[in-house]
Formats: C-alpha cells, sequence, structure tokens
C-alpha cells in the first residue's frame, strides 16, 4: 500500500492523540469524514496502523523511576537465542520495551519501577537470572524531555 500525503495527515492526527474520532480528524486535516473513515480501515487492514495507545502519568502511577538497562549475552548459551531471551525479559510487568541492538551491548530494555529497591531486585533476582544474560549495565533517566 502506498501512502500518501492524505494518508500522513490522519497518521499524524492520530498519533497526536489517538481517541480523536473520524469527525475530529476531518475537521483538523480538512479531509471528508467519509475519507478519514476508509483511509483508518484500510491503514488497519494494511497493518500500517495495529493498534492505538495511551499515553500515562508515570509519576502519578507511582513509577516515575525511568531506567535503560544494557543487556550483553552469553553466546556460549547455545539454547536460549537472543530472540528467546528478549521474550523472556518481555515477560516482567515493570519493562516496556526491549529491543535487539547493535554496538557493544546485544539489547537494550526499557523499564519503569515505583523505587531503586524494586529496580535492584529486578536486576539482581530476575534479570540476571536468566540463562544467556552476561552483563547489565544501567542507565537511569534523570528527565524525560
Amino acid at each position: 500500500m502506498e501512502i500518501d500525503e492524505k494518508d500522513r495527515k490522519i497518521i499524524q492526527a492520530l498519533k497526536q492523540d489517538s481517541s480523536r474520532t473520524t469527525s475530529k480528524i476531518s475537521k483538523l486535516t480538512k479531509i471528508p469524514i467519509t475519507t478519514v473513515h476508509n483511509r483508518i480501515k484500510k491503514l488497519e487492514k494494511n497493518n500500517i496502523i495495529s493498534g492505538y495507545t495511551i499515553q500515562l502519568n508515570h509519576e502519578l502511577l507511582g513509577e516515575d523511576i525511568l531506567v535503560y538497562i544494557l543487556v550483553s549475552v552469553k553466546y556460549t548459551t547455545k539454547e536460549m537465542s537472543q530472540e528467546k531471551i528478549a521474550k523472556r525479559i518481555k515477560q516482567n510487568k515493570c519493562v516496556e520495551e526491549v529491543n535487539i541492538i547493535t554496538g557493544d551491548n546485544d539489547m537494550m530494555v526499557k523499564a519503569r519501577f515505583n523505587s531503586i529497591s524494586n529496580l535492584n531486585k529486578f536486576i539482581t533476582n530476575d534479570l540476571r537470572n536468566i540463562k544467556g544474560v552476561d552483563k547489565t549495565k544501567t542507565l537511569v533517566v534523570l528527565d524525560e524531555v
């Protein structure tokens, strides 16, 4: 499916606020409401849009400690592939994303915690005990801009 300027306008409107109705998107983009509806359905059918999400206020939820954890994999562990390790890490409820990356590390984990103590428990009890995880390096985010 080829994406044109109308599709891009609709996608941008949904990226800014996925709860917008087709009527609001139509007014915002100056594209007829029927066209907006049909194009959204077509974008969904072609998996360009695969879901709608919300933005959370993590501070109010008590999850105001955001970290990125760089993970190195032991490649001598043949029964646990990088993908299996990533999927295992992703199962933890504090983990938002697991990305397989290039460079000195193999994965980057994005996670949120309500305390340093829980961060410590996750790293020492969960993450480092996953078969195939060799080393971790934790980066604590001081401010989200």
